[in-house]
């Protein structure tokens, strides 16, 4: 009667230990998804660039900004989308529309200082790449004075415009500021007028 007693025991003691220990795998499994690191920059820029950006934005058709296979850590990417009534300019894996100086006539930027306060270069840690109807090889970089590596796109230095505060933004188009004007540059790398 005794071993059938201590045999009953037993039999609840290791049904409470395994119910606790299925409570600590329970435990463990939310501990586990709750440190899932949040999504990377990666698969931000996987999206659509306009994706992220306003309302007045939009990207034609269903391609994505994201990088090239074997692209560098670091590397800014340089997209092509629809942003209000521009039609396949510059951005970048944000919606950031991305504009050209018209005093650059060179590789070469021109734009330091209180300029670069203003239309803040684009830069990059990595080789650039190109997405959604960009091409790749109109992209390459230059050297700044700080050395600084800022982002080139068929010969022009690319920057944003301080004036831009939300994504798909275009507010810096057609500016004179700094002894020349500032034009939004369409995916084949040419200045676009008209505002």
């Amino acid at each position: 009667m005794r071993t059938s007693h201590m045999a009953t025991a037993a039999v609840a003691i290791v049904t409470l230990i395994t119910a606790a220990c299925g409570g600590c795998s329970s435990s463990t499994k939310t501990t586990t998804g709750a440190s899932t690191p949040p999504p990377s920059a990666s698969a931000s820029a996987s999206a659509s660039p306009s994706a992220s950006a306003s309302a007045s934005a939009s990207a034609p058709g269903t391609g994505s900004a994201s990088p090239s296979p074997g692209a560098t850590a670091g590397a800014t990417v340089v997209a092509g989308a629809t942003v209000g009534k521009f039609t396949d300019i510059l951005v970048d894996s944000q919606g950031k529309t991305l504009y050209l100086f018209e005093k650059d006539t060179s590789t070469t930027s021109n734009c330091y200082d209180a300029c670069a306060t203003a239309w803040p270069p684009v830069l990059t840690t990595g080789a650039p790449t190109a997405a959604h109807g960009a091409d790749q090889a109109k992209l390459s970089t230059t050297t700044r004075t700080d050395g600084k590596t800022q982002v080139v796109y068929n010969g022009h230095p690319l920057y944003y415009f301080e004036g831009d505060k939300a994504q798909g933004d275009t507010n810096g188009q057609e500016s004179s500021a700094f002894g020349a004007q500032w034009y939004v540059v369409n995916v084949d790398g040419n200045k676009v007028e008209g505002s």
